[in-house]
């Protein structure tokens, strides 16, 4: 969700709903790219000392609202619809254009439909092409490399692609208009539940009514109830990462392959201090090349508990690059990236609809979501058409189980648990052990490797990727299985009997 507040409805369109977001300019070596549109760009160049610290420099382009013409609910509409949905980020949006495509009347509420949207997804191409959604990417590099350490490097034969924001929420946005949803600007307050019906009052003090609220506002929203079963501890493990796009003197990386993981560490041998804190919560760099100067880096710890310092990212990343050669002349964007995962699922079901980064969706040994989030909204829309269709009205209690078994089957719950006992492993291994995994799961099976990172694993797949991981793993991996899984495995255990017995 956006920041800004609006506490007056706007007016509704004058004018047919138009869609030519702008290229932002870059210097011409930089065509390869196409950054969100509308932003203004500082042409004054700043360059830190050969190699030095870059943090001192400002991100020279700043976001500005797009400026599509959307159509507005306003106070003198009726204010009756049958899904409302909070939250205007890639979820919501997704979610509101497949609802409203079977004629769902549905009112996306957010604090500013029009924003930017924050922070840069990587995808593999073939789950985006499996969506139909390809066209949305900046920039696709036919491999992926993983660097276990400064004598072993691995390269995956999987394309990956950068998602162009603009170019996402510009489409889910026109297909949103296309299909007749409504947008209105404000912050949602509070949602009164009756039997069939909930309302939603925002900040303002406008009422919107509905027969299913979805809340796709983000991980810390307060109206999802997550206390599913006492036993069961909030335990999320978080993680961090500063990102930046750079233009830069030179960067030592491929330009046909994007950097998923660099683990190494003899960037730290003149850093005993970050060097010893590496050892025991390691981070690695992700790198995505446009050109041989312009390049996305983000300095990322895959998982930690309690989160690691976001300082400590930094000086990593500083002390990396510096390793590295790369000289930073500007920094473009830069982001701060913080995600909770694992723990609990949200009670199922419950009066409100989660959706996106509230609802469990995050993968929990790696961070991923949003090819996710976009394969998983056609199954929800199609769930509340079976209940909210022209055909059917089924409400109340009965549709919010529909809904919510939708995206959680009880097989989909058990999987997400074997997930989270691989979040739970990561967290105990250090680097010498984080590598030795990574060394042992991308040697396996492709089906395997890929399945996993997608979320796309049964149950049984589940157990073969295990006893083979278990089969690859190194002697000093399998000793680290042996003493330190125990304990995960006898919580996922115990979680997947709670999920059965819920």
């Amino acid at each position: 969700m956006g920041t800004s507040l609006m506490l007056i409805s706007p007016p509704p369109p004058t004018k047919t709903p138009q869609f030519t977001p702008s290229i932002f300019p870059l210097p011409k070596t930089h065509q390869t790219i196409s950054l969100p549109s509308s932003r203004k760009i500082n042409t004054k160049i700043r360059s830190t000392r050969k190699f030095g610290n870059f943090l001192d420099l400002k991100p020279e382009y700043q976001p500005e609202d797009f400026d599509f013409d959307l159509p507005w609910h306003h106070s003198s509409d009726r204010s009756q619809f049958d899904v409302i949905i909070i939250g205007a980020g890639p979820a919501g949006i997704r979610l509101a254009e497949q609802v409203s495509f079977y004629g769902i009347k549905v009112c996306c509420v957010d604090p500013n439909p029009l924003s930017v949207w924050p922070n840069n997804y990587g995808v593999w191409l073939d789950e985006f092409e499996g969506l139909g959604l390809e066209d949305c990417l900046d920039k696709t590099w036919p491999m992926a490399s993983i660097y276990i350490d400064d004598n072993n490097t691995k390269y995956l034969d999987r394309c990956y692609g950068r998602v162009s924001r603009s170019k996402l929420k510009e489409k889910l946005v026109k297909g949103c208009v296309s299909n007749g949803v409504r947008f209105y600007k404000g912050k949602v307050w509070e949602i009164k539940h009756h039997e069939f019906e909930s309302i939603v009052v925002c900040d303002n003090g406008k009422e919107l009514k509905a027969s299913l609220v979805v809340d796709a506002s983000g991980f810390s929203s307060r109206f999802i109830d997550r206390d599913d079963h006492k036993l069961r501890k909030r335990n999320y493990g978080c993680q961090i990462a500063h990102g930046v796009l750079v233009e830069v003197d030179y960067h030592p990386f491929d330009l046909d392959k994007m950097v998923l993981m660099d683990w190494r560490d003899s960037h730290l041998g003149n850093e005993p201090y970050l060097r010893e804190g590496n050892s025991k919560v390691p981070t690695f760099m992700y790198a995505m090349p446009f050109s041989s100067n312009l390049i996305f880096l983000e300095e990322t710890s895959l998982v930690s508990r309690p989160v690691l310092s976001y300082m400590d990212v930094k000086r990593r990343m500083v002390a990396r690059l510096r390793h590295l050669g790369i000289n930073v002349k500007r920094v473009l964007e830069d982001e701060k990236c913080l995600i909770p995962m694992g723990g609990p699922l949200p009670r199922i079901p419950q009066n409100v609809m989660a959706f996106g980064g509230n609802s469990g969706v995050v993968h929990p040994s790696t961070g991923y979501m949003i090819a996710r989030t976009m394969a998983l909204a056609p199954i929800v829309a199609f769930a509340i058409n079976e209940c909210l269709g022209s055909n059917r009205m089924i409400r109340g209690k009965h549709l919010y189980a529909n809904v919510w078994n939708s995206m959680w089957p009880i097989e989909r719950r058990f999987v997400r648990e074997c997930y989270c006992f691989g979040m739970e492993t990561l967290l105990k291994l250090d680097l010498n052990g984080t590598r030795s995994f990574f060394d042992a799961f991308f040697d396996l099976k492709p089906y395997y490797w890929q399945g996993f990172m997608s979320s796309k694993l049964t149950l049984k797949d589940f157990a073969w990727l295990s006893l083979s991981l278990f089969g690859n793993a190194s002697n000093s991996s399998k000793f680290d299985i042996v003493t330190k899984c125990p304990v995960p495995l006898a919580k996922m255990t115990g979680n997947i009997i709670l999920e059965s017995i819920g």
